[in-house]
């Protein structure tokens, strides 16, 4: 099993030797929201995108 911290080695592993700490920053920052969200799928913690689309008309 893939520990987060290995994860997040791989990802850095693939960027390129020039990358900047910016750019690393940003690439675990979005795995990070992309797991979560999946999480969110598997557990149903979702809303459809017509309730989506009236919670946004009531703002």
């Amino acid at each position: 099993m893939y520990t987060i911290k290995q994860e997040a080695l791989d990802a850095i592993s693939r960027l390129p030797d020039s990358v900047n700490l910016d750019d690393i920053m940003y690439r675990l920052y979005v795995l990070d929201k992309i797991k979560r969200g999946q999480e969110a799928v598997q557990k149903g913690e979702t809303i459809t995108s017509h309730d989506l689309k009236t919670e946004i008309e009531s703002w």
